[in-house]
């Protein structure tokens, strides 16, 4: 018999909100441009400021709520339901939520999935996030499209002031994310090597191997991917001398993903040019794709709505194979600023034609702007982890 989760409702709660007698709390949605959109309040009670952006994917909500990636931004979900599936917190992404608001269409109150702890609803209102129900999604997607990113804030407060309010939204920036995101200390990650686990080819290709992965707000499933390979991971913190790393000798570095402007991390973009220069094997994945790209002399540039999402086309510029990515970026390598005798295009966007990975000229070295280690999906690029494990082994070049 399976046994489901009844949401406790707080009576008084209701009462206090107006929610009990079908009577709904309203909340607004402020743009910079001094657009406003009127809708229903959900999560918790609070008003917050935050860049505002949208994610295309139609399930794995609870990974976007806890992805260090969305770190100082509130995110508007383009699938016209969210919630029906409740949170399952083994699908978290990280031990606590990230993103500062969310915004949909319709909030599903009641979540119907047997491995489901707690309803969307109940989910936000633990992790203090606030958020916006009954708006067009359609169309503030459709204005972040045209008009680029930007800033905006959720609040139930109806007197409102749009003169105080507009000059805090323009003046809003998330700051250097990476630093609040990262580890605090050196965590050791090892993998099961037991027979009964050995037996798949997966295994097989990382036994043994050490991995070191920087943290710049790292996503669990990487790590995981690396240790259902076999692989020991130890995970550092974003600002880790590369000396410390490189002494440990490990057998591969990663390049974790993160938020932010890659620009800011000036200090670890000096440390990321020291492990470039060494003969590591290395991988990198989105941010981590873009740090060493600065590293080496390229570029980035900011888009004008970024690429989020779980249905983005990837093309393998040496096979010609597309690929279905996840992604979370909203900044990209400049593809006309990339010295061939440094690296050369490995993957391109097949949507706007923008750098999607980079393989490094004469070194054991992989970057990626996607996400391979995507979960709940899809999972067309994980082979990626794959090729690095060959890299490590020296079978890859």
């Amino acid at each position: 018999m399976i046994c489901y989760n009844k949401p406790i409702l707080d009576k008084d709660k209701l009462r206090r909100t107006g929610r009990g007698n079908g009577e709904k709390m309203r909340a607004f949605l402020i743009l910079e441009d001094g657009t406003v959109l009127e809708g229903t309040h959900i999560g918790a009670e609070k008003e917050v400021i935050s860049e505002i952006v949208f994610n295309t994917s139609m399930a794995g909500y609870t990974e976007v709520l806890t992805d260090p990636s969305y770190a100082g931004q509130a995110v508007c979900m383009t699938y016209p339901l969210i919630g029906n599936y409740g949170v399952c917190r083994e699908d978290m992404e990280s031990k606590q939520r990230w993103i500062d608001g969310l915004i949909v269409r319709e909030l599903s109150r009641i979540g119907s999935n047997f491995r489901m702890d707690v309803t969307l609803q109940q989910f936000l209102e633990e992790y203090g996030i606030p958020g916006i129900a009954g708006i067009d999604t359609r169309a503030l997607t459709k204005m972040l499209r045209e008009k680029g990113t930007m800033n905006g804030m959720i609040t139930t407060n109806k007197e409102y002031c749009l003169e105080d309010i507009l000059p805090r939204l323009k003046e809003y920036s998330p700051g250097k994310v990476v630093e609040k995101v990262t580890c605090g200390h050196k965590v050791e990650k090892k993998a099961d090597l037991s027979e009964a686990d050995m037996g798949s080819k997966k295994k097989k290709k990382g036994r043994g191997k050490r991995v070191a992965l920087m943290d710049f707000g790292a996503k669990d499933n990487i790590a995981d991917s690396l240790l259902k390979r076999g692989c020991s991971v130890t995970v550092y913190p974003a600002m880790t001398k590369a000396e410390e790393i490189l002494s440990d000798k490990p057998d591969g570095i990663m390049l974790s993903n993160g938020p932010g402007d890659p620009k800011e991390c000036t200090s670890i973009i000096e440390e990321i040019r020291k492990i470039y220069k060494s003969d590591v094997p290395v991988f990198a994945i989105c941010l981590g794709h873009q740090l060493m790209a600065l590293a080496t002399g390229a570029d980035t540039y900011k888009m004008k709505y970024g690429h989020r999402g779980g249905n983005h086309p990837v093309k393998d510029l040496q096979t010609g194979r597309v690929y279905i990515s996840s992604q979370n970026h909203g900044y990209v390598v400049d593809a006309g600023k990339i010295d061939p005798k440094v690296a050369v295009p490995a993957f391109i966007n097949v949507n706007d034609g923008t750098n999607e990975g980079l393989a490094y000229t004469g070194k054991n070295i992989f970057t990626v702007q996607f996400h391979p280690e995507a979960c709940p999906g899809p999972q067309d690029s994980g082979y990626l982890f794959d090729r690095f494990m060959e890299m490590m082994e020296g079978a890859w070049v």
